[in-house]
């Protein structure tokens, strides 16, 4: 897949510009939205796009916002994100997308008139047709629909909206007494009630979070429950309290390491095997800490049982599998170490009855 910003699209077609030959994109299908998560009624309009770009020869293409419109307009109230740019770009191109336009979404984007959004996708990214949500709006206070793109001279598809009467599962049919809408929405309100099992179902995957070991500020280790701290890089994570998860090692383009976590172990203290394969299996904290007062910051902190390895900088995929409880607020460091190690307990119990 290959991924252009649409500012450097545009001033690289821009006759004036010197500064680099023009980019001329391939012919293609046109979807446009956040894409958070790219769940299953994302995938639907994928699904749509391919088959209409196969039909048609030409590219399947999705248009992305960074920041997402209300991450712009109200960053502190902007829903938590289920995907940042990275993960969703790997997740887009595992469903076929063979190019992504990402929207740099600022005040000159949002100020676009209806006509001159139509002249961009016709002109500079070289659209013969779209397929879109039955809701969609653009331009400037919102007055561009498909009506809109329709009559400009695009080919509109608009797809219905995906709810679980899509799905065949007894676990969502057990929840739900009539079809709901499957939305990034939707699955937030579920991870973050501690429902992974359907979030993941919605999600066609186990639910996950990719990142860099970073250095943190290394409390785990003084109560001997040494911690990863993974980057996070979005505003606030989907997710809050103590979980089991499987992680995995991911090389520079993104694939599974075999076993990469247990190669880097010393003095074979290789850890505990995940549930997946070429996974380590591991205790995470997602939240802001209570119990030792450091501020609002969103860490994502992953202890290994048994493990003894040195894993900064590497890139790790932690997949959530199985909630236990909310964060908690320990009387002192000494409590803190004994909540802790029931945790551990907790979840290692959990995690031998699932094998």
């Amino acid at each position: 897949m290959k991924t252009y910003f649409l500012e450097q699209l545009i001033t690289s077609s821009n006759a004036a510009s010197t500064t680099n030959d023009p980019v001329e994109l391939a012919p293609c299908v046109l979807t446009i939205g956040n894409f958070d998560g790219v769940h299953l009624g994302h995938q639907a309009m994928l699904a749509q796009v391919r088959d209409i770009a196969h039909t048609q020869n030409l590219d399947a293409a999705v248009m992305i916002f960074e920041p997402q419109p209300r991450e712009f307009f109200e960053p502190a109230k902007a829903p938590a994100r289920l995907t940042n740019l990275a993960e969703k770009q790997a997740l887009l191109a595992q469903h076929g997308v063979k190019t992504l336009v990402v929207a740099g979404f600022d005040e000159d984007f949002r100020s676009l008139s209806a006509q001159a959004f139509a002249d961009i996708l016709a002109k500079r990214l070289n659209v013969k047709a779209l397929v879109l949500g039955d809701d969609f709006r653009f331009g400037h206070d919102r007055t561009g629909d498909s009506q809109f793109l329709r009559d400009y001279g695009l080919d509109v598809t608009n797809l219905h909206t995906i709810t679980d009467s899509n799905i065949d599962n007894d676990h969502l049919n057990d929840v739900n007494n009539e079809a709901a809408r499957i939305s990034s929405t939707r699955i937030r309100d579920l991870l973050l009630a501690g429902d992974i099992h359907a979030a993941n179902i919605l999600l066609d995957r186990d639910y996950a979070i990719t990142g860099s070991v970073v250095r943190g500020d290394q409390i785990g280790r003084t109560m001997d429950f040494p911690t990863a701290n993974i980057d996070l890089q979005r505003i606030k994570p989907a997710l809050h309290g103590i979980f089991a998860v499987d992680v995995v090692s991911l090389d520079e383009n993104g694939e599974v390491i075999p076993d990469g976590l247990i190669k880097l172990a010393t003095d074979n203290n290789i850890g505990v095997a995940g549930l997946r394969p070429h996974s380590l299996f591991g205790t995470a904290n997602i939240g802001k800490r209570p119990s030792v007062d450091k501020g609002d910051d969103w860490r994502l902190e992953v202890h290994f049982p048994k493990l003894k390895a040195d894993l900064y900088g590497l890139n790790l995929e932690v997949r959530f599998l199985h909630f236990l409880h909310g964060e908690r607020r320990y009387d002192g460091l000494d409590a803190l170490k004994a909540g802790i190690h029931q945790d551990v307990t907790d979840l290692l119990e959990w995690r031998n009855n699932q094998v």
